[in-house]
């Protein structure tokens, strides 16, 4: 079974469902666990599941979610056996030391049920929309607990090293990468790349910040000028305004090259996605940019499974008929002040 979600009232609803109905485990790994009334809600339920012996193991990252305690405190004096990914680090060096997150949003419950995709538990984003799969694939479920597992025994492991990577994992039409923090061995991006390459009509690219790399750019530029259709559907207004000042330093000379640039419009666009040929499809936590790609730990689905590129084409489709296309107008006439702005932030791409 494959469910998709783009709605977070929908998925929080259906995931605190599955947490209550939890009778053996609940492995949980999650870059922003909000100290809000949705983190409450999930709160209330792994205690109370806790209370109930399911077995309870939870990682949060130290930047996305804090990390202080206070909040957790009920959850572990409960049973739940919480870890802080990369605790921060308050000494020369800051940026540096701090950088390298774990941005990873993986729920599984008893080895049954799993959720993978770009939601954060937050009330702040109930009306932002996601793309998230629930699935039920026993042999993806299983590769899906040893990546939990790995990441729960490193969590305070600091790595960004040249040659640091770990094995993609093929079963039947599936390939599941794990992305770790290299300047060299970018797996996602990668692996995004040689999609690109292979593409014969239509690209569909949905990301909330787009802040492509040089070959990103050059190799989307490729495949338009293959007659390949290259779609990008990214938010009028997401919820770093840094990103959408620097993402505009690029959008001219794409559109001038035939890339179609597309801003949903009704609220923050948070979904991560790539579509190829209506043929294969990545679900992913990844962002389309330098910090995703180089500085995170992330994670990708990718496959052919044609019962999920058929939710995954409505679900492009809703997307599109919510947004505007890019102004080709108005970003020529901006003014030097703004684009004084883009080259000020620019060397700053990384940071967002």
């Amino acid at each position: 079974m494959f469910l998709l979600f783009d709605d977070n009232n929908q998925l929080f609803d259906a995931a605190l469902n599955d947490i209550l109905a939890a009778k053996e485990f609940i492995y949980f790994e999650i870059y922003r666990f909000g100290q809000d009334s949705m983190g409450e809600k999930f709160r209330s339920a792994l205690i109370q599941k806790a209370k109930e012996k399911v077995k309870i193991k939870i990682l949060v990252d130290a930047w996305g979610t804090g990390d202080n305690d206070h909040f957790f405190l009920p959850m572990t004096e409960a049973g739940v056996d919480l870890r802080i990914f990369h605790k921060l680090i308050w000494d020369r060096g800051y940026i540096s030391k701090n950088h390298c997150r774990n941005h990873r949003k993986l729920l599984i419950i008893d080895g049954k049920i799993a959720y993978i995709g770009s939601s954060n538990v937050t009330a702040y984003s109930l009306i932002w929309r996601e793309l998230n799969l629930k699935l039920t694939n026993i042999d993806i479920i299983n590769v899906l607990i040893r990546s939990f597992k790995e990441s729960y025994r490193t969590y305070n492991r600091y790595s960004f090293r040249k040659n640091i990577s770990k094995r993609d994992i093929t079963i039947g039409n599936w390939t599941f990468v794990q992305d770790l923090p290299s300047p060299y061995r970018q797996k996602i991006k990668t692996r995004y790349e040689r999609m690109i390459d292979k593409a014969n009509k239509e690209i569909v690219i949905e990301t909330p910040y787009f802040l492509p790399g040089y070959v990103l750019r050059k190799k989307m530029i490729e495949a338009v000028q293959r007659g390949v259709k290259v779609t990008i559907i990214t938010p009028f207004h997401s919820d770093v305004h840094a990103v959408d000042i620097i993402r505009r330093h690029y959008l001219g000379l794409l559109h001038e090259k035939g890339v179609n640039l597309q801003f949903y419009t009704p609220s923050n666009l948070h979904a991560k996605c790539v579509m190829i040929d209506n043929k294969e499809f990545s679900i992913s936590s990844a962002n389309f940019d330098y910090r995703s790609f180089r500085y995170q730990y992330e994670l990708a689905l990718i496959g052919t499974n044609s019962d999920v590129l058929h939710l995954l084409r409505k679900h492009i489709d809703i997307s599109l008929d919510n947004c505007q296309p890019f102004n080709y107008k108005a970003w020529k006439t901006r003014s030097p002040i703004e684009r004084i702005i883009e080259h000020i932030l620019l060397p700053f791409r990384f940071l967002f």
